[in-house]
């Protein structure tokens, strides 16, 4: 075989078609968009448009509500006790949200701080501060020794003003 008796595999190239070049090359007038005027121009949105009655989205009924309540973080206890084993937690101080975000466990409190129990047992003993708690996980903390103790979200959410103020 030689390189001038190489060929593509048929069909392999196809011939670009030139669009506007005049009715008697099948592309020509509206170059394959159907029609003149808005819808041939670029850059047309007309999606959800229904040419002049109330459009289908706004002819549905609303229903439901978005809810305002800001959300609650939830953090597990073996997530706790990875913290607590890199030291990048004290067993010695109460463990709350201001504790877990300075150390990185949880990003922002929101409304208050939910524990739940992971996978794993807590193995340390420590106090706990928080808005809410599973039943499985206070019997979890109480088996390993330590205290769960559960603030209303309204005295949560002063504690956390009270902070940034002092800040």
């Amino acid at each position: 075989m030689k390189l001038n008796q190489l060929k593509d595999n048929p069909g392999a190239r196809h011939t670009r078609i030139l669009v506007g070049r005049g009715i008697g090359s099948g592309k020509g007038k509206t170059g394959g968009r159907g029609v003149k005027g808005q819808k041939a121009r670029t850059g047309v949105a007309l999606k959800g448009f229904e040419g002049g009655q109330s459009p289908l989205i706004r002819r549905m009924p609303k229903r439901g509500f978005t809810s305002q309540r800001g959300c609650m973080s939830a953090v597990n206890l073996d997530t706790i006790q990875e913290a607590l084993d890199s030291k990048k937690l004290s067993a010695s101080k109460p463990i709350d949200a201001a504790a877990l975000i300075e150390a990185g466990v949880i990003y922002c409190a929101g409304e208050g701080l939910k524990l739940l129990s992971g996978a794993s047992p807590l193995k340390t003993k420590a106090n706990f501060v928080v808005t809410k708690a599973s039943e499985s996980a206070v019997k979890a903390v109480e088996k390993a020794g330590g205290k769960v103790e559960i603030l209303p979200a309204k005295v949560n959410k002063l504690l956390r003003e009270k902070k940034k103020a002092a800040k």
